[in-house]
């Protein structure tokens, strides 16, 4: 038994549609009704909610080598990643992410770069082509859809490097699309449990996922060999430990599929929440546009039909040190709306956590989407206010900021999402601003990531186009 308040299994079986309808809403509600340690009765395993900045660094960092991934959360992921740095453990999980580190290191980071601003160019296109750009009137679009578009070419690009495609067919997009269709499917069993025995059609769907996945990693894998050139990028490194003998041939299906989910579904909702919150904000917005005034401006380049300024070229990776307030607006976001909203460990052996005795074999929950919105760790949290990053309030506490985890489990791929982001960003917004939709309210989803049900729409206009009178000085409502 933990020492901790919480339900009891009637109130539990009361609230189950709820829980699957709106998770977040409920581990809120549990918090505010319970406090901060929520012991949630589970017929096998124990389960402690936690929601205190000392208690997760307690679980991810102090003694995160008391504490595994074997939960219910990555063993459903491992149906789609099979054993990738993202799920496993121990030894397999620490020569993986030796393998893997120096596909992450400031010459890979280039290649992210260019791929990065690559996408938003070619998205840039696509809203001229509709009479969204600088010389056009402007028009609703749906960025959800936007973002996960430009991410999937990213990744694509970026981790198949010049092996995506085989005759005519993008093998990039179709191992994303692939990925995709499983992790839906694992959302779907999440919420409602069936034996795995059964012949569902979502098992035929995960299966039938499965074996593109495999397919296209087989033809990439062999195409590569073919070159007799491994290379130095993600792909190279894997093939290349697998001849050493440092990983199993499985290993490299399993490393593709797990940076695909890190660098196109996370950051496609970081993307999305990000030009949201924007829209709501015209002050941080204007900021923005001002950063990029100043850096990217090139005089030598013809303005805009009826623009006020030179016309600004694409971003760079070297203008990334340049682009701080650019940078917070997506930390910022990233506090507000972490993909990875949820995050689970199993005690391998007895541990203490905020005082509260926690016997091995307990599931513990630590939610970042709560605990970055912690009043005591981030002064009036549900405000969107960059200037926590910036230096120009309260430093944010030390381990009160998670979106990419902590210790030594952070994120591989933090700094290829960041530096994705923030061009992607500042490529989109160099000549365009985005406004609500008339009519429009994102309706959150917790899904593997956060995600906006049904889409999320702003207007997109010109830079040199003021937003409608109606939309001045609009009260922002909270995120």
């Amino acid at each position: 038994m933990l020492d901790a308040p919480g339900p009891l299994p009637r109130d539990m079986l009361r609230d189950l549609l709820g829980i699957r309808r709106d998770p977040l809403a409920y581990l809120r509600g549990a918090v505010q009704r319970w406090g901060d340690h929520v012991a949630f009765p589970l017929p096998t395993t124990p389960v402690l909610f936690v929601n205190t900045v000392a208690g997760a660094r307690r679980v991810l960092v102090e003694n995160a080598g008391a504490w595994s991934k074997r939960t219910v959360q990555y063993g459903a992921l491992s149906l789609v990643t099979g054993s990738g740095l993202l799920t496993s453990d121990g030894s397999a999980w620490r020569e993986a992410r030796r393998v893997a580190q120096p596909a992450f290191h400031r010459s890979g980071l280039t290649a992210v770069a260019e791929q990065s601003v690559a996408a938003a160019e070619r998205l840039r296109a696509r809203w001229d082509a509709a009479g969204g750009g600088p010389g056009g009137a402007g028009g609703v679009v749906d960025v959800d859809a936007a973002a996960l578009q430009a991410t999937l070419e990213v990744v694509g690009r970026t981790l198949f490097g010049g092996d995506v495609t085989a005759e005519g067919v993008d093998d990039g997009e179709r191992v994303v699309a692939a990925v995709l269709e499983a992790l839906g499917v694992v959302v779907s069993r999440a919420r409602t449990p069936v034996p795995g025995w059964l012949p569902t059609p979502s098992r035929r769907r995960l299966r039938r996922a499965n074996r593109v996945m495999d397919e296209v990693v087989e033809r990439v894998v062999a195409r590569r060999r073919a070159t007799g050139e491994l290379g130095e990028d993600l792909l190279g490194l894997l093939l290349a430990a697998v001849d050493e003998g440092r990983l199993p041939p499985e290993a490299v299906r399993g490393e593709l599929v797990t940076m695909v989910i890190a660098g196109h579904e996370t950051v496609a909702s970081c993307l999305t929440w990000t030009l949201h919150l924007l829209a709501r904000h015209p002050e941080a917005q204007e900021r923005l546009h001002a950063e990029l005034d100043a850096v990217l401006a090139d005089p030598a380049a013809p303005g805009a039909a009826g623009a006020a300024t030179a016309a600004l070229r694409p971003p760079t990776w070297e203008d990334l040190r340049a682009l701080p307030w650019t940078r917070a607006v997506v930390d910022e976001s990233l506090r507000l709306y972490p993909p990875a909203w949820v995050v689970t460990r199993r005690a391998d052996a007895d541990d203490v956590v905020d005082g509260v005795a926690v016997p091995a074999g307990t599931l513990v929950i630590v939610s970042p989407w709560l605990l970055q919105r912690r009043a005591d760790a981030h002064p009036d949290p549900e405000r969107f206010d960059p200037g926590r990053f910036t230096g120009e309030g309260p430093a944010v506490p030390r381990g009160a900021y998670l979106p990419f985890g902590a210790g030594a489990r952070l994120c591989i791929g933090r700094d290829f999402a960041l530096t994705e982001a923030v061009l992607v960003l500042a490529a989109l917004l160099r000549d365009r601003a985005v406004h609500p939709a008339p009519g429009h309210e994102p309706e959150l989803e917790a899904l593997v990531t956060l995600r906006p049900r049904h889409g999320l729409l702003l207007r997109l206009v010109p830079r040199t186009a003021p937003p409608p009178p109606a939309e001045r000085g609009r009260p922002a409502p909270p995120p």
